[in-house]
């Protein structure tokens, strides 16, 4: 399982993202070393990534917060209860780190249950 911050040059909402993904992983009892952090560089790659602003979190490859935007090389906002911001809140991205850690747990037992000896 890895982790991957997501962004753009010049995003003035990534140093605050990145310590906030350190201190939810470290919250959650995850590795914050595991993390990596990748600079999104054209609108290409971005639809290679389906990369739908910056900051992006994921866990193994898939976005915590899902978007029906197209991707693109842009800054992002999130939903808070303050209105929206350029980051996710703490309580919000723990939640979406649980969930997709768990799913991605029961991914690998279902695939080891079908596993022919």
């Amino acid at each position: 399982m890895d982790f991957e911050l997501r962004t753009i040059a010049g995003c003035p909402n990534d140093a605050a993202a990145k310590a906030l993904f350190t201190e939810a992983l470290t919250l959650e009892g995850l590795d914050p070393d595991a993390m990596a952090v990748r600079e999104v560089l054209s609108d290409d790659e971005a639809a290679q990534l389906n990369f739908h602003g910056s900051p992006t979190f994921t866990v193994s490859g898939t976005d915590l917060f899902p978007s029906s935007s197209e991707p693109a090389v842009t800054c992002r906002v999130y939903p808070t209860p303050a209105g929206l911001r350029g980051n996710p809140d703490l309580d919000t991205l723990r939640s979406a780190i649980r969930d997709a850690v768990g799913r991605h747990r029961v991914n690998i037992r279902e695939n080891a249950r079908h596993v022919p000896l």
